[in-house]
């Protein structure tokens, strides 16, 4: 401010209204001393909100902390007597704040916090790795920025991690996928790289990492150490290469979905093994070749929807041709000759005439990773897809 008597009234305001908060602290009882720690938190992260168009923070006064409207109180672990603040449910207010930083690391008993859609900016910060407490983070639908929230890797204690709907880039640590999570949702930021190769088993049952900018072929070990999953969502990305036999290991998926990406060369027969498989998606990709039968007569009964629309495949067996004539197998705008719905002979034909990428190891499309379950060598030998020519 220029005029001088404007600013000495602005600091004759601030510091009465430092005082008379003060004061007002001074006045209040808790009911504990827990309490009392995050009650000025609380009052400080209030003053930066500026927008509240549900008026949530009205309710943010006096010394009943737990009756505030999204505060939760609890017993914390370590002393069963004692009442603190142990969970944040902030969904859905749209409250308006420039960051979070002074206030979810301030709350030291805190086990949940879930702020999904609101308009929270800043970065995550560094010090909630100090919340021994925490186990389900969502913060998903904000305006958060930077890099992936590292501070997460170093909490063993969390067990669902929902970052989507956001601003995040660059890459995503390895050792994110080696955690006890067994919610991780990143999809919808703009992460880009490959995905990395991680060495240890996994224990996440959902998966999504659609709609962001990873690069580079699926890693098999994140498909190999990822048996318990039972939702994968790679969708809206740019991955290459071809689909790994190792998509098979995934067992207990009922909803895989790599659609939208740049995958080549034939599907592998050890789609077979995916015995729980319902919703299995790999349209808008650059597949060619035959659609293996023994997919489409394993599959039958468990899958409610099939798609490998937008493709280049050459070739539909009898028993494919029962699941399109069922609505369970979408072929639309491949390359099957006297098939309706496909692409142009020019457009089959220019994508024939360019060089292919073949896969590095070509036995890799035939190899099964489920002899022991419920397909056997013979059923499978019996079943070979058939090579079609190119048109």
């Amino acid at each position: 401010m220029k005029n001088p008597l404007l600013l000495a009234i602005f600091l004759v305001c601030a510091i009465a209204l430092r005082d008379t908060r003060t004061r007002e602290e001074e006045r209040l009882t808790f009911i504990d001393k827990r309490l009392e720690v995050v009650y000025p938190v609380i009052q400080e992260f209030k003053s930066l909100i500026t927008l509240d168009p549900f008026k949530v923070t009205q309710t943010w006064k006096g010394s009943d902390i737990c009756s505030y409207r999204g505060f939760h109180c609890d017993n914390p672990p370590d002393n069963k007597t004692a009442v603190t603040v142990a969970s944040i449910d902030f969904n859905g207010f749209q409250l308006f704040a420039p960051s979070i930083e002074g206030f979810i690391d301030q709350l030291p008993d805190l086990a949940l916090f879930h702020v999904n859609s609101n308009n929270f900016g800043g970065t995550v910060p560094s010090k909630i790795v100090n919340l021994k407490y925490l186990y389900e983070l969502d913060i998903s639908n904000n305006k958060f920025t930077g890099q992936f929230p590292t501070a997460v890797v170093d909490m063993p204690g969390l067990t669902f991690l929902d970052i989507r709907f956001n601003s995040f880039s660059g890459s995503v640590p390895p050792q994110i996928f080696g955690q006890n999570l067994d919610v991780l949702f990143i999809n919808d930021n703009t992460f880009t790289a490959s995905l990395p190769e991680i060495p240890a088993d996994s224990h996440i049952l959902f998966l999504t990492l659609a709609d962001n900018k990873f690069n580079g072929p699926l890693p098999r070990s994140i498909l190999r150490s990822m048996t318990t999953l039972t939702e994968v969502l790679f969708l809206n990305n740019d991955f290459t290469g071809c689909i790994p036999y190792e998509i098979g290991l995934l067992k207990g998926a009922s909803v895989i979905d790599i659609s939208g990406n740049k995958l080549t060369g034939p599907l592998p027969l050890s789609l077979m093994c995916l015995e729980k498989v319902e919703q299995l998606n790999f349209a808008g990709n650059l597949l060619f070749g035959a659609i293996p039968e023994a997919v489409c007569m394993l599959l039958r009964d468990n899958l409610v929807n099939l798609s490998l629309s937008d493709n280049y495949f050459t070739h539909v067996g009898p028993w494919c041709k029962i699941l399109v004539e069922r609505g369970v197998l979408d072929v639309r705008n491949n390359c099957i000759p006297f098939f309706p719905g496909q692409r142009s002979i020019e457009e089959c034909a220019e994508f024939f005439v360019k060089p292919k990428y073949y896969c590095p190891h070509p036995w890799f499309h035939s190899f099964l990773p489920c002899r022991y379950s419920h397909i056997s060598s013979s059923s499978s030998s019996a079943f070979m897809p058939m090579v079609a020519p190119s048109p």
